[in-house]
């Protein structure tokens, strides 16, 4: 049964990357669905780290510092090769003229340098935005869940959430929307804050809350009726549709990834669990981290592929989203999964019997199967 939920989780970590090909290879309108997708990235993230630490910390035999040193190990083994390999390539090869802005990525401040330019340049790396978000979270959130006392968890996550949502309707103050309001950190501290909600609150996802049971289809056809854009929109109403957009889909995504986490069954589970979703969801990051870099060099070679590739449509889509999938595929094999090996000597807890013992800790086997990983 973990194996089946394991695969639930991977199938969902599939449809949220590939939300983010489909905006960024296929779609001509601007869609939504990739933002979406990371945003569904996020609260996998959150809940998958949150549900990693909080078994680390129910164990017998937990030590705070010996669970954030594992942790920021572990994190670092699956996190920074890749991150830095595609920054590698990106300053030798100097696509779109990156060079000179590459100190602010290799810091993990991407979100920050597009939010002060307030424009998508360097191009190439802006999908970067997302994983600085990530990274930022990662400094802060396990000494939160480690060192808080356990029962108040919960409400530090209500908390962020609500900050959040508090800082959603501060901007149609400042009076112009600018990039700013989607990339700073607290734009996505609920998607984050939610899903580690779901992990402090484990009894919520064994039975949700009637609340809960009655509003997530609401919200999720509000949602809906926000993306097909059924008035014209003025600056009042295209504000609101904003905030609507971001919020709305919130409690949806949480249900969907905390039903998940417990196996859903029936046809619905079945599909999500299907070997190539799982599959794609194990590579996820890579095709992630990877596929701006690869659009870039297959536009660059539009002269020598019989498809149209230069703009958006479904010859891009099967072009890069192809490559994508095979460089992803290749550095999963031969890079990342080797790396994540080496996490075996980096437990959660303080070993039994001297350095480097085994130890069965709740969640270490997690741990090795679902790699939270942000794309978003």
């Amino acid at each position: 049964m973990q194996m089946a939920r394991d695969q639930q989780l991977d199938g969902l970590r599939a449809v949220a990357v590939t939300m983010v090909l489909y905006a960024h290879f296929f779609a001509a309108d601007g869609s939504p669905w990739g933002h979406l997708g990371v945003r569904l990235f996020f609260i996998l993230s959150g809940f998958l780290i949150t549900r990693l630490l909080l078994d680390a910390r129910d164990a017998a035999r937990f030590e705070p510092v010996t669970a954030l040193r594992s942790f920021y190990a572990r994190r670092a083994l699956r996190i920074f090769p890749p991150y830095f390999a595609v920054l590698a390539a990106v300053f030798f090869l100097d696509m779109v003229r990156s060079r000179e802005v590459l100190a602010w990525h290799a810091l993990y401040l991407s979100n920050f340098w597009y939010a002060l330019q307030n424009e998508w340049a360097p191009w190439v790396l802006c999908h970067t935005w997302s994983l600085s978000i990530e990274e930022q979270f990662y400094l802060v959130w396990p000494l939160i869940v480690l060192l808080v006392p356990r029962r108040s968890v919960a409400g530090v996550c209500l908390g962020v959430i609500v900050c959040s949502l508090a800082y959603r309707f501060y901007w149609p103050l400042t009076g112009t929307p600018s990039i700013a309001r989607d990339l700073l950190p607290p734009a996505s501290m609920d998607a984050l804050a939610a899903g580690a909600l779901l992990a402090a609150r484990p009894s919520w996802r064994a039975a949700w809350p009637r609340w809960a049971r009655l509003s997530w289809l609401p919200l999720s056809l509000a949602a809906l009726v926000l993306w097909v854009k059924p008035v014209p929109m003025t600056p009042v109403i295209a504000w609101l549709a904003w905030i609507g957009l971001e919020v709305f889909p919130l409690l949806p995504l949480a249900v969907l990834v905390g039903s998940c986490s417990k196996g859903i069954g029936g046809p619905a589970g079945r599909l999500i669990a299907l070997s190539p979703l799982a599959a794609l969801g194990r590579i996820s990051y890579g095709v992630y981290l990877f596929h701006a870099v690869v659009l870039a060099l297959v536009v660059q070679a539009q002269p020598l592929i019989p498809v149209n590739v230069s703009s958006q449509g479904a010859g891009r889509f099967v072009v890069a989203g192809a490559l994508t999938l095979l460089l992803a595929s290749a550095s999963w094999l031969l890079f990342e999964r080797p790396l994540n090996g080496l996490k075996r000597h980096f437990p959660y807890v303080r070993p039994d019997g001297g350095a480097g013992a085994a130890i069965a800790v709740p969640g270490t086997r997690r741990d090795e199967a679902l790699q939270p990983q942000n794309l978003r």
